[in-house]
């Protein structure tokens, strides 16, 4: 019976799945594989043949192979190791080679024979590569072919550099690389122009001679081409999906990798559930919004007709449903962000009492406030609530270096106006060494420190800008520049120790009732997740201690590239036409982020168009379920400690 289960709970996926808790767990799983692997053959006096990926993914597979062999011995002499894929051109030293990864994140710290090693040429004559893909190809057979190949995926679906309209039997050769693969490189490289647009790699079916597979993905932002790969059609525009054709494939993913796949993201349509209050709304409103028909005016025949019958007899009659989950979905829409005085707060988000109370809103980067909750920000502000903004880090990346020297040109020329000639001659000989530099400056190299402070300092007047604008006094904008930040561009292990206290110290100045923070933890390495760990850890410590934090609530709002599912959201504050306008003004005032930035990501939209659009949607998709219609609307969730 057990047996039948698993099999109907799966039965979207065409191919073998294992979840994980985390990363880390399913990391030190493979890792084992790999290690068990070696003994074996090592026992059977036979080498080991494997496949290796580079990229964050396997990072924590090859951490836990060193501890094997540091702390239990596990030998890697008779390891042969095949590498997927190499950028083309591409040193071998060069930062962000593939042999440059290799050494620092495996190679360089266990026994394995460097002549046992073997990664694609990144250096060679392009007339030379295609002799040099079939010798690569000879290699791997004349070592017996690949025990085990491990593999990542990219957001287009690559597996290597098998990019969409891959063939499934092309061997090693030259490939050119996606446009969406350059830019997720881009911040290595800094910036997308620098990424190579080449790359070697081995072919899909090269990957299938392999005698086991294993691919892993971590975090939500593979989620969506997981799903694709693991219960989509088979297609060349998602050449993961050749894995299906396979039998000696394993999928192993951590629980946000696999958080869309149809078991866990919509699992009234493969078992019975235990329905909780949490899972009713969100099945309905997915039946709602799949119907695109109001949450009232959903039928029995409606719950019947798509996999949610079990609910409609368990908790019916389904108009009972209906009323409850509609009117839970109403009471999240406050025009109060900060509690409305004098009235009822039993079925609000936000408590009533103290009327006035005092707030933060943390800002990763100086624009997220305005962008992100821009207009809550300034309501806030409006109904005269104590409001206090932080700038988590100075954002001094995001700035091209054109601009920078345009204010330093614009400062010389002030100080020579004003009669200071020594203080300008003296920095004009900075401003030439900051063009030196510039014309000089290697992809990803980090700034100097005068053309970082430049850019910190462009990105501080606009943000002092915004929140001067949305209503603030210049007492309550407080800039952290948390250190971190400018260590994460050199240093590969960092302590944010010395964050967690500055935050700390920060938070008892002002003791807020409401904390506002960043709550976009797709990329678990990104800015944003430093930022919410970092508060996370302030407020669990402070609230060993200090009672004002019982009384603290921390929401959750999301940046300008996507929202909370409708489901999640706990607090929807509704914006007028003005009150969008004012918004994004706030957001126009920081310049240098307008037109192209630096870091645009995978959205060609400018940010306030995108943090409108994005604020539109979700007021639609509130009107669609059958309530009131609004201009926008800015979601929240609270989070619970």
């Amino acid at each position: 019976m057990l047996r039948l289960n698993l099999l109907e709970e799966t039965r979207f996926e065409k191919l073998p799945v294992q979840v994980f808790e985390n990363p880390q767990t399913a990391s030190i799983h493979v890792a084992h594989k790999i290690a068990q692997l070696i003994k074996n053959k090592n026992a059977q006096g036979e080498k080991v043949v494997l496949g290796l990926a580079t990229g964050a993914t396997p990072v924590l597979v090859y951490q836990e192979l060193i501890r094997l062999h540091k702390q239990e011995g596990l030998s890697f002499k008779n390891v042969i190791t095949f590498n997927l894929d190499e950028y083309y051109p591409m040193q071998p030293d060069a930062a962000q080679s593939y042999v440059h990864f290799m050494k620092q994140q495996l190679f360089n710290h266990i026994d394995i024979d460097m002549n046992n090693v073997h990664i694609p040429d990144g250096t060679l004559p392009e007339d030379e590569i295609a002799d040099f893909c079939l010798s690569y190809e000879k290699k791997i057979n004349d070592a017996g072919g690949l025990d085990l190949q491990i593999l990542g995926i990219g957001r287009t679906g690559h597996i290597g550099f098998n990019e969409p309209g891959s063939a499934p039997n092309s061997g090693t050769r030259l490939v050119t690389l996606d446009d969406l693969t350059r830019r997720d490189a881009s911040r290595d490289f800094g910036g997308k122009d620098n990424v190579p647009r080449k790359a070697i790699t081995m072919g899909i079916g090269t990957i299938f001679k392999a005698r086991e597979i294993i691919l892993m993905a971590w975090n939500e932002k593979k989620a969506a081409i997981v799903k694709k790969a693991v219960e989509g059609e088979i297609s060349s525009e998602v050449p993961a999906t050749y894995l299906q054709l396979s039998d000696q494939v394993t999928f192993i993913l951590d629980e946000d990798a696999a958080s869309a796949l149809t078991r866990f993201h919509l699992p009234w349509l493969v078992k019975d559930c235990v329905w909780d209050k949490t899972l009713i709304k969100k099945a309905v409103v997915w039946l709602a919004s799949t119907l695109q028909k109001p949450i009232l005016k959903l039928t029995e025949e409606d719950y019947n007709n798509n996999g949610m019958a079990q609910l409609a007899t368990e908790m019916g009659p389904v108009y009972n449903i209906n009323i409850d989950v509609f009117n839970q979905i109403q009471h999240t829409i406050t025009g109060w962000p900060g509690g409305k005085p004098e009235a009822d707060d039993s079925q609000r988000p936000e408590r009533a009492l103290p009327a006035k109370k005092r707030a933060i809103v943390f800002s990763p980067h100086p624009d997220d406030d305005v962008i992100s909750m821009g207009g809550t920000f300034i309501r806030l502000a409006d109904q005269g609530h104590e409001v206090h903004v932080a700038y988590q880090t100075s954002g001094n990346t995001a700035v091209w270096d054109d601009d920078a020297l345009r204010f330093v040109e614009f400062t010389i020329d002030f100080l020579k106006s004003q009669g200071f000639e020594s203080n300008s001659e003296q920095l004009a000989k900075q401003y030439q060494e900051m063009r030196d530099f510039i014309n000089k400056k290697k992809p990803n190299q980090a700034d100097t420190i005068p053309l970082r402070t430049i850019k910190g300092l462009i990105r501080k007047g606009e943000a002092i800008a915004g929140a001067r604008y949305a209503g603030l006094p210049d007492e309550n904008i407080h800039f952290q520049n948390l250190p971190f930040y400018d260590r994460n561009k050199s240093a590969k292990q960092v302590d944010y120790e010395d964050d967690i206290q500055e935050t700390m110290a920060l938070l008892q100045k002002i003791k807020p009732h409401q904390v506002f923070a960043a709550g976009d933890f797709a990329d678990p390495h990104g800015t944003h997740k430093v930022c919410f760990d970092i508060i996370y850890q302030a407020l669990k410590r402070l609230k060993e201690t200090d009672e004002w934090v019982k009384d603290c609530w921390l929401w959750l709002y999301r940046g300008a590239w996507h929202e909370f599912e409708i489901h999640e959201i706990e607090m929807a504050v509704p914006l007028s036409p003005q009150e969008v306008a004012r918004k994004r003004m706030a957001i126009f005032k920081h310049q240098s982020q307008k037109d192209i930035p630096v870091f645009p990501g995978d959205d060609a939209r400018e940010f306030w168009v995108r943090a409108e659009e994005r604020t539109s949607e979700t007021a639609q998709r509130y009107n669609q379920l059958g309530l009131a219609e609004y201009e926008a609307i800015e979601a929240f969730v609270r989070f619970k400690f």
